[in-house]
């Protein structure tokens, strides 16, 4: 403990000291600690010093600002350094990390100071005049990549009225932004941006569903001529991209508009619980099924309905909260006569096959389209304590899919040895069906 309380009566002196100097020294000092220990992944030296350079709410960015990283570390003294081989900089110890964020009141209302700072980069007139297909001149705009990507999730936590304003503002003249094709590549969801006249379907109730921000949302809800089921470049609402990262607050909010349609489709057929299944949140899912216009049980274009993802996704709670409907059948195949169960069991799943095989309507040793049952699958993978749950049950563990292989030729071929113990015991055997 004394260790402790000496490294942090160090820190404490030593950000006195940055206090202290002249008062560019000490705003630079500050902002550059502010950011290092609240940013939301490592920063590039580049990265921090354009950031240190916008003025808030300024409708240009004026380079002639941007500090010398050496101005930076003088004016840290010393509290961060520079990793040389990612040019990313962090602070000096893990401790001092812990010592910032349990002092709040050094930076003020941090979160917020950085949205309106990435929030003023994005608005400015140069970061404006780009088109969706950037060339190398964005080497010029480093900050570019950090403030697309994550002004969203610092305003989520703290959102001032300032960046409130200067999200609106952005959301003004969205179409064709830079930051929608930089936002969705740092995702990693390339899938949406299809052709490059195709990112201007991406408007700012998307991007604010998107990010959970319920303040921002309330206020397009509120605006009578707001489209609440506006698409995107491939079919999907508002309500969808609530619904895939899971942010509850947004989707009831989104559902208080009495013209919202809760189930529209997507271009795969699929609504916002097919999106909410498939990444298992539940309080979406349970937010979605309370209305009476959502079906439960709607296959997309492939037959697959909103459990069979949440099955396949190992998500026993979304499971269960759907298999809580009368109106869902835990058994329906999609177009590949693919089962909830036998996805579950493919993928290890077992506590989504316990439940599964819970109701009396799952049928355990249903083949798919190519004759694989769970079991087959199961033990193809070397899932082994799905191949104990369901070789309880009563299936057929000889049974071939439609190339004669049994499960246990798969688990032979995997090298599965705990598979194949299970598969020769004699528990397991079954009485001959030819």
């Amino acid at each position: 403990m004394a260790n402790g309380l000496g490294l942090r009566d160090a820190y404490g002196a030593v950000l006195g000291r940055i206090k202290r100097q002249s008062g560019e020294r000490a705003r630079l000092g500050m902002a550059a600690l502010m950011w290092i220990s609240h940013a939301e992944r490592p920063l590039k030296v580049d990265e921090l010093c354009h950031a240190l350079a916008v003025e808030v709410g300024s409708p240009n960015l004026d380079t002639n600002n941007v500090p010398s990283i050496g101005t930076l570390l003088a004016c840290c003294q010393g509290l961060f350094v520079v990793e040389k081989e990612a040019s990313t900089v962090r602070l000096i110890h893990y401790t001092l990390q812990e010592y910032l964020r349990t002092h709040p009141d050094l930076f003020g209302a941090t979160h917020s100071a950085i949205a309106e700072t990435c929030l003023s980069y994005l608005n400015s007139q140069q970061i404006k005049a780009f088109s969706t297909c950037p060339s190398s001149n964005l080497l010029d705009t480093p900050f570019l990549q950090y403030s697309s990507v994550y002004w969203g999730v610092h305003a989520k936590k703290d959102l001032s009225d300032r960046a409130k304003l200067l999200a609106l503002k952005l959301f003004d003249d969205y179409d064709h932004h830079i930051s929608i094709k930089i936002l969705f590549e740092a995702q990693k969801m390339c899938w949406y941006l299809v052709g490059s006249d195709k990112s201007s379907l991406f408007r700012g109730l998307h991007c604010a569903s998107f990010f959970g921000i319920v303040e921002i949302v309330a206020s397009f809800v509120e605006m009578e001529s707001c489209d609440i089921n506006q698409m995107g470049s491939i079919h999907e609402t508002p309500l969808h991209w609530a619904a895939w990262d899971g942010h509850e607050g947004v989707v009831k909010t989104l559902l208080g508009r009495d013209d919202i349609n809760p189930d529209e489709l997507d271009n795969d057929g699929q609504t916002p619980l097919h999106w909410a299944a498939l990444r298992g949140h539940e309080g979406v899912v349970k937010a979605l099924l309370g209305r009476d216009d959502v079906n439960p049980d709607k296959p997309d274009n492939y037959g697959k309905t909103p459990l069979r993802l949440a099955a396949k996704g190992g998500h026993e709670g979304v499971v269960k909260v759907l298999l809580g409907r009368d109106d869902v059948n835990p058994d329906k195949p999609d177009n590949d006569g693919k089962t909830p169960l036998r996805l579950a069991a493919k993928r290890g799943r077992e506590g989504v096959v316990k439940v599964l095989l819970g109701r009396d309507e799952v049928n355990p040793d249903k083949p798919d389209n190519d004759g694989k049952t769970p079991l087959y699958l199961a033990a193809w993978g070397g899932q082994e304590g799905v191949v104990k749950v369901l070789l309880r049950r009563d299936v057929n563990p000889n049974k071939s899919d439609e190339n004669g292989k049994t499960p246990l030729d798969r688990a032979t071929e995997g090298g599965h040895q705990g598979v194949i113990a299970l598969l020769q015991s004699p528990e397991s055997a079954a009485p001959s069906l030819s």
